[in-house]
């Protein structure tokens, strides 16, 4: 396996839209690999291919639950409840953090790496994990829905907290 490299702040590659995926390769399967190995070494908890310069609907999220490593391909959200505003950071802009207003609940349907359908209600850090990886498919970044940006004064702050 390999750890890609995370592009950040201004690189064009955040602002494309992702493509779907249209059938699961070996090839998939290992990109899946290094974004979950690229997101663990960066001590973030989601990652989305846009975010190491590639442009498909894959992402990666462990919040450390009962769920585990989540490995989605061409996710969705299909049902939303409820809003909150709570702090942000990304991988992708190190060193910011920010308020962001979410879903408080989100349900998401997604392909898992064995090509079944799945289908996932979550709340909490799982609901917010979930709506930033996606929007990082839509060239969406957490920057864009701040209401209040700080500049974090250690290295903590630059992980992916959401």
């Amino acid at each position: 396996m390999a750890i890609r490299v995370i592009r950040t702040k201004e690189d064009p590659a955040l602002r494309e839209v992702a493509l779907e995926v249209k059938k699961i390769t070996p090839q998939i399967k290992k990109l899946l690999d290094e974004l979950a190995e690229t997101m663990y070494d960066a001590e973030g908890v989601g990652l989305a291919a846009p975010q190491v310069g590639i442009a498909k609907r894959l992402i990666v999220i462990d919040v450390q639950d009962e769920n585990g490593l989540l490995k989605l391909i061409n996710p969705l959200i299909i049902a939303r409840k409820g809003r909150e505003t709570t702090p942000e950071g990304c991988l992708s802009f190190p060193g910011v953090a920010g308020e962001v207003e979410r879903d408080e609940t989100v349900t998401v349907q997604a392909t898992d790496p064995d090509g079944n359908t799945v289908q996932i209600c979550a709340s909490g850090l799982l609901a917010r994990a979930f709506q930033h990886e996606i929007d990082h498919l839509d060239g969406i970044l957490f920057v864009d829905r701040v209401t209040s940006l700080r500049i974090a004064e250690n290295s903590e702050a630059g992980r992916e907290e959401v």
